[in-house]
C-alpha cells in the first residue's frame, strides 16, 4: 500500500469532492493531487533523490498536507519540525538525519539564519510565501509509488538520555496502523475533519490519514484556540474531531461554548492522556450527538495500538472499569503484557506493555542498539506499565521511562534534567511528574543545590529555556538536601513521587489550588 493511494482513488471517484479547507483556501481533491505533483515536480527539479529527507516547519494548513502528500509523491521522506521547540531542538533532527530541504512557514522566518548554521546538511531552505510561485514553474512529476517497507516519515520524539530520537516509519508502518482503525465500526471519519493538534504530532498525522482514506474533507485551523474552535465547528460543521483531554477541557470551560452550534459532531477522538470520568460526564453533556473514541499508543506504532470505543463510555459500562483503559487491540496490532523475562504475564497481573504488528516501527534513526533493545523478540517495548483483563482491556499504570504526559505533550525527564544540571547552582537534579488539574501532569523538579548556593526558581526557568521547549519547561519546584537513592546508586523516583503524592493530599484543595499558580 503506498500513502498517496488516495489521492488517485478519490480524483477518480469524486474529483469535484471538497478535500480540504483552511483560512486562506479550499480545494478539491483533484486541485489537491495536482498540487502534490506540482510540488514533487519542484522538488525533483530541485534534486530531490529517492529516500531524501524533507522538512516542514510550518502551522496547520493546506500547505502542510501538500508538503506530507508532495514529498511522498516525489519519493522522499518527511521530517516535521516540532514548532515548540528552541532551534537548537529543531536543527537537531535537521541535522541527525540529513534532512536535505526544509520549507518554513512565514512567522517563522526570523528562525532560518539559527537553523542554517547549526544545520549544514540542509541543501535548500525555502519560505512557503514563494512555494507556489515556483512550484507554478515545475512540471507535475508522476507519482513514485513508494510503498511497503519504503521510509515514508521520521518522527523525532523526546529521548530518555536527553536527546530526541527519530523514529523511522515505513509506508505499510503508517498503513497498518491506519487500517487497524478504520477495520473497526468506529474507525472511519463520519464527516469533515477538524484537525486542530499540531501535524508535526504523530496523532495528528493519524487523523489526517485516517480523513484522508475516508474520503471526507480535513478542515485546519492554524493553532488550538477554543474560540476559534467553537466558530470553525458553527461554520463548517464537520463530524469529526481530535483533542487531547486538556484541549477539550479547556473547549469546555470557554465562558462562549454555549453561544455556539457544535450538533454537527458525531466523534469525538482522544488520546495522549485518559480521561477522568466527571470530564467525560461533562463532554457528554455539552456533545449529546457525539460518540467518544479514545487511542493509545506511541510514535513508534505508527502510532495506533488500541482503542476504546464508544460504547465503553457509555455509563453502563463503566462499572468494569473500561473507562480508565486504553482499551483493546485494533485488528492489526497484538498486545501483551510481560515481565522482565518477557514473559507473558497472567491476566491482571502488572508488567510491561509490548506490541506487535504491522504498525511496528523500522527502528530509530542511527541507533541500531536502542532499536535491537526496544524491539527485541519482535516485540515493540513500549516502557509502559500495565495490566490485561480476561476481556483483553489494557489498562496503563506507569510509566518505565519516566516520561511525562502534560496537556497531551510527551517530555522525557532526561531533557529536562540535562537542562537543568548545566546551571551552575544544582549539585544534582530529578524529574517527575506531578498531578495539575488543567494539564493532567506537570513537570516537577526536585533539586539538591551546590553548598552554600540556593538557585532561584525564575533563574532556573531562564536557563532551561535555552535548551528545552516552553512546554517542557519545570512548573514547580522542590529543594532537597539529597535525592534517594537505590543500593545501586539510582534515583529512586518512586520515593520522590509518593512522597509529593502524599503532601498533596495532605493540603487543602484551596491551598493546593494557589501553589499550583504560583508554580505557572
Amino acid at each position: 500500500m503506498y500513502l498517496t493511494q488516495c489521492l488517485h482513488r478519490h480524483v477518480q471517484q469524486m474529483p469535484d469532492a471538497i478535500a480540504a479547507v483552511d483560512p486562506d483556501a479550499v480545494v478539491n481533491w483533484v486541485e489537491l493531487r495536482d498540487r502534490a505533483a506540482r510540488f514533487a515536480g519542484m522538488l525533483r527539479a530541485r534534486g530531490l533523490q529517492p529516500g531524501d529527507r524533507v522538512a516542514m516547519l510550518g502551522r496547520n494548513g493546506i500547505d502542510f498536507v501538500v508538503f506530507i502528500l508532495g514529498t511522498w509523491w516525489a519519493g522522499g521522506v518527511i521530517n516535521p519540525v516540532n514548532t515548540r521547540w528552541t532551534t537548537v531542538e529543531m536543527a537537531y533532527s535537521l541535522e541527525n538525519c540529513g534532512t536535505r530541504f526544509l520549507f518554513v512557514d512565514t512567522v517563522f522566518e526570523p528562525l532560518v539564519p539559527a537553523l542554517a548554521a547549526a544545520a549544514p546538511n540542509l541543501a535548500q531552505i525555502i519560505p512557503t510565501a514563494k512555494l507556489y510561485e515556483w512550484m507554478a514553474g515545475a512540471a507535475p512529476a508522476e507519482d513514485a509509488l513508494r510503498r511497503g517497507g519504503d521510509l515514508a516519515a521520521i518522527l523525532y520524539t523526546g529521548g530518555t538520555t536527553g536527546f530526541p530520537k527519530g523514529v523511522m516509519l515505513s509506508h505499510a508502518n503508517l498503513a497498518g496502523s491506519l487500517l487497524g482503525v478504520l477495520a473497526q465500526p468506529h474507525g472511519p471519519a463520519t464527516g469533515a475533519y477538524l484537525n486542530v493538534a499540531p501535524l508535526f504530532h504523530v496523532g495528528s498525522l493519524s487523523g489526517l490519514l485516517i480523513t484522508l482514506y475516508s474520503g471526507q474533507a480535513s478542515i485546519f485551523l492554524p493553532q488550538f484556540e477554543p474560540l476559534a474552535v467553537l466558530e470553525a465547528i458553527e461554520r463548517h460543521r464537520p463530524g469529526d474531531i481530535f483533542l487531547v483531554p486538556t484541549m477539550l477541557r479547556m473547549l469546555l470551560q470557554h465562558p462562549r461554548f454555549a453561544e455556539f452550534d457544535t450538533g454537527s459532531i458525531r466523534q469525538i477522538r482522544y488520546g495522549a492522556s485518559p480521561i477522568d470520568e466527571v470530564l467525560m460526564d461533562i463532554a457528554i453533556a455539552a456533545f449529546p450527538r457525539a460518540r467518544f473514541n479514545q487511542s493509545y499508543g506511541m510514535t513508534e506504532l505508527g502510532p495506533v495500538a488500541s482503542t476504546l470505543a464508544p460504547e465503553d463510555h457509555e455509563p453502563a459500562a463503566r462499572i468494569n472499569g473500561h473507562l480508565r483503559s486504553a482499551g483493546r487491540a485494533t485488528p492489526t496490532c497484538e498486545l501483551r503484557i510481560v515481565g522482565p523475562d518477557d514473559r507473558e504475564l497472567p491476566r491482571g497481573e502488572i508488567g510491561e506493555i509490548v506490541a506487535r504488528g504491522q504498525g511496528v516501527m523500522l527502528g530509530y534513526w542511527d541507533l541500531p542498539e536502542l532499536t535491537a533493545e526496544a524491539l527485541r523478540g519482535g516485540w515493540m517495548h513500549t516502557g509502559d506499565m500495565g495490566r490485561m483483563d480476561e476481556a483483553g482491556y489494557v489498562t496503563v499504570v506507569d510509566r518505565l521511562k519516566d516520561m511525562i504526559v502534560t496537556g497531551g505533550e510527551n517530555v522525557y525527564s532526561a531533557e529536562v534534567e540535562s537542562a537543568l544540571a548545566g546551571h551552575d547552582d544544582v549539585a544534582a537534579v530529578a524529574v517527575i511528574a506531578a498531578p495539575d488539574p488543567r494539564w493532567g501532569e506537570r513537570v516537577h523538579a526536585v533539586i539538591v543545590p551546590r553548598a552554600g548556593r540556593r538557585p532561584g526558581e525564575a533563574a532556573l526557568i531562564a536557563h532551561c529555556r535555552d535548551h528545552i521547549a516552553g512546554y517542557k519547561l519545570p512548573r514547580s519546584f522542590e529543594f532537597v538536601d539529597a535525592l534517594p537513592l537505590s543500593a545501586a546508586g539510582k534515583v529512586q523516583k518512586n520515593v520522590l513521587r509518593d512522597r509529593l503524592r502524599a503532601e498533596a493530599q495532605a493540603i487543602t484543595p484551596l491551598a493546593r489550588s494557589a501553589a499550583i499558580r504560583s508554580a505557572e
